[in-house]
């Protein structure tokens, strides 16, 4: 299997993508989580990975989404993006996930990529808007893969998205990607509207044909003002899917994103463990894209990396969620969320103003913690890449040791189990 999958990453995608991805995202991304590691025993904090949400605008209307798409455009500039993504790299930053909104609706998009060919951007769309020429221009590039959605069969995806031709267009835009050797993912956000088509061998085995090189299978999030809840997986589909991701990853020759556990199975939150933040925008910094909320801004005056170091609200943010689950505050612990909200009086970061009328409206969920139940990782490739670059940081070593450990978890919580994302 590993055979086939370097044969099809030497034989489907061009050269120099490949070494772009290599080294930027490979050996340079390694080397920012050592470093984030050491500021780690030094008490300092950077995020060596940053989600930056660039726009709102989205042609699209998702069930459950959270972004503003309908509210007035916002994008951040390219001088911002500039002046952050430098400061990043500084730290020993090299990997930006870029999302939206729709990415490709920024009109600075390419020139911000472009302004930084020392590191690696994957970029989250639904690929309506790569055509010939921007499959051209990405392959030219050389420092991008677009990860693109796909929620479903035709009849779904219209559903899911809100209008019609959504999945024929999201292939188009797969096939224009794959036709100029450009390194593509696509990803599903699993839900109960889709599950069935989805998440089988016979998926996964037709972006194996096409030429796609990676996916991603994460868990549907009932948040934001129309969560949409019933599309909520049950516990029993949730176990299923993480060991459905276990499982391909060592019978089939492409490449599996998870973010929710490491070698052992056991669950993790990337907000927590201090991997990754998330900045909106309009430039505010909140603890992940599901968090709407922040005190902090990338325009403050002071440098990026005391904005970061500094914020008592991020600080607090990790150390209560590390302190009370291994899994999403988000959806577990809502109440949590709102005391913290309070506490520091974080201010309401969407432009609808709805954030804390939505949090106080939401109810525990099961996340991706259940102890007793871990799947550990079966492909030993996947089982040393956590050990060395994707684990628990020592977030969770003070609270949840197996001598320490008690169930911190309200009375009202239903059980929560292992989710695969």
């Amino acid at each position: 299997m590993y055979f086939q999958l370097a044969k099809r990453l030497l034989t489907e995608t061009d050269k120099r993508l490949l070494w772009k991805l290599f080294w930027n995202m490979g050996v340079k991304g390694l080397r920012s989580v050592q470093k984030h590691k050491r500021r780690l025993k030094r008490g300092e904090f950077f995020p060596p990975y940053l989600y930056i949400s660039i726009i709102n605008s989205c042609n699209l209307r998702c069930q459950g989404c959270w972004v503003d798409v309908a509210h007035k455009q916002q994008t951040i500039d390219l001088a911002a993006m500039n002046r952050m993504i430098n400061e990043a790299k500084a730290m020993g930053n090299s990997f930006f996930g870029i999302l939206g909104g729709e990415p490709f609706m920024h009109r600075e998009l390419f020139e911000i990529l472009e302004a930084h060919p020392d590191a690696y951007f994957q970029v989250f769309t639904n690929g309506h808007f790569i055509d010939e020429d921007t499959a051209k221009s990405l392959r030219k590039l050389g420092n991008v893969t677009p990860l693109i959605s796909i929620e479903g069969s035709e009849i779904i995806s219209d559903i899911r998205r809100g209008q019609g031709g959504v999945y024929s267009k999201s292939m188009e835009g797969i096939e224009n990607c794959l036709k100029h050797k450009v390194l593509t993912g696509v990803c599903t956000s699993l839900c109960q509207s889709n599950y069935d088509d989805l998440l089988r061998d016979e998926w996964v085995d037709r972006l194996i044909e096409m030429g796609v090189m990676y996916c991603w299978f994460h868990i549907y999030r009932p948040v934001g003002p129309d969560p949409t809840e019933d599309l909520s997986l049950t516990p029993d589909q949730q176990k299923r899917a993480r060991q459905f991701v276990v499982d391909t990853r060592v019978n089939k020759p492409i490449i599996v994103i998870d973010a929710y556990y490491d070698a052992d199975g056991n669950a993790l939150c990337p907000m927590t463990t201090g991997f990754t933040h998330h900045i909106n925008p309009w430039g505010d910094i909140e603890p992940c894209p599901i968090i709407q909320f922040a005190t902090d801004s990338i325009h403050d005056e002071r440098p990026l990396r005391e904005v970061f170091n500094e914020s008592d609200f991020l600080r607090d943010f990790r150390t209560t969620a590390a302190k009370h689950t291994r899994g999403c505050i988000a959806l577990e612990r809502p109440d949590l969320m709102k005391e913290l909200v309070e506490k520091h009086g974080a201010k309401d970061s969407t432009a609808r103003h709805s954030a804390m009328v939505e949090l106080e409206a939401m109810t525990a969920r099961p996340s991706q913690y259940n102890p007793g139940t871990e799947i550990p990782e079966r492909s030993w490739a996947y089982r040393i890449a956590k050990k060395i670059a994707f684990h628990e940081y020592g977030a969770y070593s003070d609270h949840f040791a197996p001598e320490n450990w008690h169930d911190t978890r309200s009375p009202r919580e239903p059980d929560v189990v292992e989710i695969s994302t």
